[in-house]
């Protein structure tokens, strides 16, 4: 047992949704030539205003609620200066003492919360582009609107930071203010973390791994610089407060420079921008907007189907399935067969992540769940709701199309009596086989049964009934 308690903070840069860019009209769209999504705004260049973007404050509201923040009513822009190539104004406009989003946390699954700090509003800067020696800088990614999620010192080892890191991702995601992709810079972490002594309760001298956009990367970083500063208080040497950068070639961390703190930066408010005043009547409509908890969603289907965790799990992974079963298992007494459909022969058709994050399936919910309360009214049986829903998602046509009175008719006992009867006439090898012991012997005696009437028969009650009748003639 190590000597050392790692101790963790997480800076997490959320790139927002929205169609524009925080302070001018050109798009966030990813990609596309360089320097070809900016203007004299994006670059500050003089006589250009900066206005704010209202969907931005919207979506930063949105992303506090959801993680359980107190929403200021009053809060403001503020100019954050320094110096570096991809920052052509030589200021970033941020937030400093008056945040929007306060007092939050993201709940862990050991039960400890991971406090949050803070979500404030800013633009991001752009891309340094290192090529054959030269460096290029590319602005299209400047002003895009970020939100930056400060937790407090709350974690104490990777495997709780890319827990945390995986929830914000996901929560981000379901609803709706990122796409949350890592590889494309949409959501980047800086991670602060420092050693103490076990049991102390006196934070060490931090250092701040940059830029992280992994969260493979995140944990390999912590699991290095952890090793790295015990070994140097081992040796009676301090850890300097410092900003690092992850090395994925050799698997370690390296001093970039001096970590700056916050009197560094000089803010001071933005003159170009007013005050944000945020009513209580907006934070109610944006509440009310968000979808259910998804973790207190998950947890309401298996108290509310008996569908069991891992598949709760499945469904509430990706918000457009979610809201499919939700619907599709209204007022269903048996929300299971629901879930089976969409996890077997829905996600059966889908090769990616991305074919289940959109889930465009051509049977509406609604036809799902008036196919599934024929079984609950025990009009067909499961075998014949599958190979219908089949059919359904092959034309997308409902289910009237392919089901006739006779297949909702159901087998009364008199006609059941007597297909079994001739499944024993018709399969006498079957029946010497079960009289042998021979146990799965009846299956084929069954599909004999549920073939002759398309599904529609009891499948259990045909077992017995036919089990019954060998026995009566032995």
């Amino acid at each position: 047992m190590s000597n050392y308690e790692l101790v963790a903070g997480l800076e997490t840069h959320v790139e927002l949704a929205t169609k524009t860019k925080i302070f001018c009209s050109c798009t966030t769209e990813f990609g596309g030539e360089p320097n070809t999504h900016c203007c004299p705004v994006c670059i500050g260049l003089p006589g250009s205003l900066p206005k704010l973007n209202k969907k931005v404050v919207e979506y930063a509201i949105m992303a506090g609620l959801a993680t359980h923040c107190d929403i200021a009513e009053v809060s403001k822009m503020d100019r954050k200066n320094y110096v570096y190539p991809d920052l052509s104004k030589a200021y970033q406009i941020s937030q400093y003492d008056m945040p929007l989003c306060t007092n939050g946390y993201i709940q862990l699954s050991n039960g400890r919360k991971v406090r949050i700090t803070r979500i404030h509003i800013e633009e991001d800067a752009g891309k340094l582009v290192h090529s054959r020696g030269n460096t290029y800088v590319d602005y299209n990614r400047g002003g895009v609107p970020l939100i930056e999620i400060v937790s407090e010192p709350d974690i104490r080892s990777p495997e709780e930071a890319k827990e945390y890191v995986e929830k914000m991702q996901f929560l981000m995601r379901y609803i709706g203010v990122s796409d949350c992709k890592m590889e494309e810079g949409s959501m980047r972490c800086d991670v602060n973390i420092s050693v103490r002594p076990q049991g102390s309760s006196q934070l060490g001298t931090r250092t701040e791994i940059k830029n992280m956009n992994s969260i493979s990367f995140i944990t390999k970083a912590m699991a290095y610089e952890y090793d790295r500063q015990c070994d140097l208080l081992d040796s009676g040497e301090k850890v300097v407060q410092e900003t690092r950068r992850y090395n994925e070639a050799d698997e370690c961390t390296e001093s970039m420079r001096g970590k700056e703190d916050a009197q560094d930066y000089r803010y001071f408010p933005e003159p170009d921008l007013p005050t944000i005043h945020v009513s209580h009547k907006s934070v109610e409509r944006l509440r009310k907007s968000l979808p259910e908890d998804p973790w207190e969603r998950a947890e309401r289907w298996e108290n509310q189907y008996g569908i069991s965790d891992t598949d709760s799990q499945q469904l509430m992974r990706y918000r457009s399935v979610a809201d499919y079963f939700d619907k599709a298992a209204a007022g269903l007494e048996n929300g299971k067969a629901a879930a089976s459909c969409i996890l077997g022969q829905m996600f059966r058709r889908m090769e990616t992540e991305a074919d289940k994050e959109a889930f465009a399936v051509t049977v509406p919910p609604e036809n799902l769940n008036a196919l599934l309360k024929l079984l609950d009214a025990g009009k067909l049986r499961m075998n014949l709701v599958k190979s219908t829903l089949e059919k359904m998602l092959d034309t997308g046509k409902p289910l009237s199309a392919f089901l006739t009175e006779k297949d909702l008719a159901g087998i009364d006992d008199k006609q059941l009596d007597a297909l079994c009867h001739e499944a024993l006439q018709e399969n006498p090898k079957a029946a010497e086989d079960y009289r042998a012991g021979k146990e799965k012997a009846v299956k084929s005696l069954v599909g004999y049964v549920m073939k002759s009437t398309r599904g529609r028969a009891d499948a259990q009650k045909t077992e017995a009934l036919l089990k019954q009748l060998i026995a009566a003639e032995a």
